[in-house]
């Protein structure tokens, strides 16, 4: 392969990252022009079109997706590489990308993140909110944090901490209202803020009594895909919410949401940073992982 052609395909990725032409070219600090010359070489020397343009938008063809899928994974280990030769005689740094739910950052990760940042001021780190489970390697990530039971198996798993206790919680005038439920089996009288991640509806309470553990199919009026919305609904007196006892802790201590059920609290794992095998040896990664090893609360 000539020289040129590694920067086309180069080129390639970066627009494909960064979602158009203009936005590949200003991180490359070329010009636009550049950038479109550069994707046409390309095409002529592979002989397909790589990409759909419009005056509008832009997309990959079908060719252009399994061509930068392909490269993908070579791309992100030179760079891997690269930053290791780069950090190998002096501290981490660059940046460190991480995808999560904004409750954990909330309740749990945010005193890891600030003490990191204290002790590695030459790495930068980007926090993506998201609740929903993805592929941290197609999103361009370098790390995720999820629940134990959502983790992809071919991920490398650092405990953060749990286990985790999950609870029934209601404002005092709705329980005053609807009365407080005996058992879990009640819950279908009551109005259940139910959770989305994804396209996974959970209306689906899991419980532990003496017999086991056991899940009711609950139901309700508001579904909402955030835990931190589903607290300040059940405060506002709109329906019952499952959710951690520490994202409820604050309201909770206010008077503001009270527990019921507490004798069948559900204990799951907890939640996990986890990451791909072959980012393991990314000294800003590896210095973060480091860092969660010596500060989790497990």
């Amino acid at each position: 392969m000539k020289p040129d052609a590694l920067q086309g395909l180069f080129v390639i990725k970066r627009i494909a990252d960064e979602g158009s032409f203009s936005a590949a070219a200003a991180s490359l600090g070329v010009s636009p022009s550049a950038v479109s010359q550069t994707v046409k070489q390309a095409e002529d020397r592979l002989g397909v079109a790589l990409f759909n343009r419009t005056t509008r938008s832009m997309s990959l063809t079908e060719a252009g997706a399994r061509l930068v899928a392909g490269i993908g994974p070579a791309f992100e280990d030179i760079a891997a590489a690269v930053d290791d030769a780069e950090n190998a005689a002096g501290t981490p740094s660059g940046l460190l990308r991480i995808n999560l739910p904004q409750m954990i950052y909330r309740t749990s990760f945010k005193p890891l993140v600030t003490s990191f940042m204290e002790r590695y001021p030459d790495i930068r780190i980007e926090l993506f909110f998201e609740n929903t489970p993805m592929d941290i390697v197609a999103g361009g990530f370098d790390a995720g944090v999820r629940a134990s039971e959502i983790l992809a198996s071919d991920m490398i798993a650092v405990k953060l901490f749990g286990p985790v206790r999950y609870l029934v919680v209601g404002a005092p005038d709705y329980l005053e209202r609807r009365g407080r439920p005996a058992h879990p089996r009640e819950l279908i009288s009551h109005n259940c803020l139910c959770g989305r991640i994804g396209q996974a509806l959970y209306d689906h309470w899991e419980f532990e009594s003496q017999e086991g553990e056991f899940a009711v199919h609950v139901r309700g009026s508001l579904t909402l895909n955030d835990a931190e919305l589903r607290i300040d609904a059940a405060v506002e007196g709109l329906g019952l919410a499952y959710v951690t006892d520490e994202a409820a802790k604050t309201r909770l201590e206010a008077g503001q949401l009270e527990v019921v059920l507490e004798g069948f609290a559900c204990n799951t794992e907890g939640f996990y940073l986890y990451y791909p095998a072959r980012s393991k040896d990314q000294p800003k990664l590896r210095a973060f992982v480091d860092h969660v090893l010596q500060h989790r609360q497990v």
